[in-house]
């Protein structure tokens, strides 16, 4: 059970991860997009510490 709980996490940091590239990358990024995902992928990355 934690084995997948913790690959699900690693998949969720890693999506975050392209999707802030993939913003960052735009034209004209949205920077609270960014912040935003950034703050979501440091919570993911509390939950896996923990583990």
């Amino acid at each position: 059970m934690q084995n997948a709980h913790l690959s699900a996490l690693e998949a969720k940091h890693a999506t975050l991860d392209r999707r802030i590239a993939d913003e960052s990358h735009r034209p004209l990024p949205d920077q609270m997009i960014i912040a935003d995902l950034k703050r979501q992928k440091l919570k993911v990355k509390e939950q896996i510490e923990l583990i």
